[in-house]
């Protein structure tokens, strides 16, 4: 009997130290955070934001949670849509944002304008679509957050993010013209991903190289909760209930069996009303925290 166990969710312990402990500093805790109490804040943004709202362990949602065990009782709203680049953002934004009424928005673009290629999105146009999305949502009262591009990949050297550092660099210049809080994600990753070193094996962040993984997650999201001043004392409670969350992570496990062996569990599986995979699945978690409880 031969298993095979993969996970796209890991990530050393060291590595984490880093992630929360790079980019901007966060508040002295002289400072209540930006977001208020009852405030509501829209997520705007491509596939990583779309999951990042759909998903338990999702950067919109662990945001969220990470206010609420500070106390702050904030509404999200979902505005993450799949492959989107910055004219269909701005398309859609009086539909999916202006007209929600949110308090802030958050906003994060740009993987795919670049990541796209010939189908992508023009520097110029970039700034003139993304000047245009933070000035109306502005004009109706919104208060924005920008969110630098996460990186395509995780090598730096590569193309797409070396091309991806001009449409940083004016995210960050166009922050602070107008005045919008700055989360430098892009910064954040980088930092992160370079910790590693010569340890590193795969991905560190994500899944695929761009979409995140449950640490990429909680990257993005103390990167956000720091942006909204959140002091070290409240975004260490975050991650500490972040890391306590359950079935945030996952193990993809492979076991292959004989044919004889699998009728078997097959039997087992149908005596207990289950199927096979929910059976092994349950005696695998079972040994795990057995395991974990030393």
């Amino acid at each position: 009997m031969e298993s095979t166990v993969t996970s796209s969710m890991f990530v050393p312990g060291a590595l984490w130290l880093v992630v929360m402990a790079c980019a901007t500093p966060s508040s002295s805790g002289q400072e209540k955070p930006l977001v208020k109490d009852g405030e509501s804040i829209c997520f705007l943004g491509d596939s990583i934001t779309s999951a990042g709202a759909r998903n338990a362990a999702g950067y919109c949602r662990l945001v969220i949670e990470g206010l609420k065990v500070n106390g702050v009782e904030a509404k999200l709203i979902p505005a993450g849509v799949s492959g989107h680049k910055s004219d269909q953002m701005l398309a859609r934004l009086q539909r999916d944002v202006i007209d929600k009424k949110p308090d802030w928005m958050t906003l994060s673009c740009g993987v795919n304008d670049v990541w796209h290629g010939d189908r992508g999105i023009s520097l110029p146009q970039y700034k003139k679509n993304i000047t245009d999305i933070v000035t109306r949502a502005q004009e109706a009262g919104i208060k924005v957050m920008i969110l630098t591009a996460t990186m395509i990949k995780e090598d730096q050297s590569l193309p797409n993010n070396q091309k991806l550092v001009a449409y940083n660099g004016f995210l960050r210049e166009l922050a602070a013209e107008r005045r919008c809080v700055l989360a430098d994600l892009n910064q954040r990753m980088q930092v992160a991903v370079s910790a590693a070193g010569d340890r590193r094996q795969g991905n560190q962040l994500t899944t695929d190289g761009v979409h995140m993984n449950t640490f990429g997650n909680m990257m993005m999201a103390e990167g956000v909760l720091s942006a909204f001043r959140l002091s070290q004392a409240q975004l260490a409670k975050a991650v500490s209930h972040w890391e306590s969350m359950p079935r945030t992570c996952s193990v993809r496990l492979q076991l292959n069996l004989t044919a004889a062996e699998f009728r078997k569990l097959k039997v087992l599986a149908d005596e207990k009303g289950v199927s096979v995979d929910a059976l092994f699945r349950s005696q695998m978690e079972a040994r795990a925290r057995q395991l974990l409880d030393g």
